[in-house]
């Protein structure tokens, strides 16, 4: 029995080790395919380089978006250089004849405003020169005149506010002859002077309101034509697509223009509608004169007038 369970024990041990030998016999088969695979790999890889030219389109394929890519650059690059040439040639009048249209009003109407002060300017100060100078010769010619009638010969037939001083007098004492009251002669021509002030000042104001008025709303003016073309520069700014200065500075300077050519019109209106107010109330203050000065000859006359009527007083001491 012992012999036999050895030999059974045996026969087992044997055909477990033979199925054990058997996986391993096939694991060894199996293996050895593995390094024919990378062979057979790199021989259609040595065999590839014939097939390489079908391979450049996929390497052009790539080629096309990068072209795309590129054109919103190329576009800016564009852009620069168009707004580059802008900046070199960038004047004030290159600006007026790209800004818009509505701008370009603006900007013609501040100009014309300006040549409007300029003219009232040298209008006024010939006027205002003159006519001082003739006043101040006139009251300098009647200083020593007695009567109504030795001024108004003096001063001959010379057309000057002096000159309408006496004749309002001479007028009204003419027609206030045989009344007895001096007042009411001497109120009567005064009522008559002043409106000859009057009529006098608005004479040597006329054009100063039109200065005030272009002082005052040119800035204003200006400043619309700017906001308009700051409007427009945005709304280019949209349509191309960039944000830089080089490309926005033009439409942006163009607006700013009517800024300045809104200033350049204000500022002189406002400085020399100071000037002629100054000037102008020196030239008053010499009509001021010259109506007192016909006030007083208007008043000598009527004295004597009435000395001749009731007798002087050497015709008084005669008598006795």
């Amino acid at each position: 029995m012992s012999l036999s369970r050895v030999t059974t024990f045996a026969m087992i041990s044997a055909l477990a080790m033979l199925l054990l030998a058997t996986p391993l016999s096939a694991q060894q088969n199996a293996t050895p395919p593995t390094p024919s695979a990378p062979a057979a790999q790199q021989a259609p890889a040595v065999s590839q380089p014939p097939a390489a030219p079908p391979q450049q389109p996929a390497a052009a394929a790539p080629a096309a978006p990068l072209d795309a890519a590129a054109t919103p650059a190329d576009r800016e690059g564009k852009l620069l250089k168009a707004a580059t040439a802008e900046l070199k040639e960038l004047s004030p009048w290159s600006m007026f004849k790209s800004a818009d249209v509505v701008v370009k009003a603006v900007m013609i109407g501040l100009a014309f405003a300006s040549l409007v002060t300029w003219t009232i300017f040298i209008a006024k100060m010939i006027e205002l020169t003159v006519v001082q100078r003739k006043v101040r010769s006139t009251l300098a010619k009647i200083a020593d005149a007695r009567s109504l009638a030795e001024a108004q010969f003096a001063l001959g037939a010379k057309g000057s506010v002096l000159a309408s001083f006496l004749a309002a007098a001479m007028r009204e004492a003419r027609l206030s002859a045989g009344i007895s009251s001096d007042a009411g002669i001497k109120e009567r021509a005064a009522s008559s002077f002043s409106e000859i002030v009057r009529a006098e000042a608005r004479r040597i104001r006329l054009g100063m309101g039109l200065l005030a008025t272009i002082g005052a709303t040119s800035p204003f003016v200006g400043l619309f034509g700017t906001v308009w073309g700051i409007m427009n520069s945005f709304i280019g700014i949209s349509k191309s697509q960039t944000t830089n200065l080089a490309v926005v500075a033009p439409g942006i300077a163009e607006a700013l223009l009517a800024t300045a050519i809104g200033l350049v019109a204000a500022i002189p209106a406002v400085i020399i509608y100071n000037h002629f107010s100054r000037v102008t109330k020196g030239y008053m203050e010499l009509v001021s004169r010259a109506s007192g000065a016909a006030g007083r000859l208007l008043s000598r006359d009527l004295d004597r007038t009435h000395v001749s009527s009731h007798g002087g007083p050497h015709s008084r001491a005669a008598a006795e």
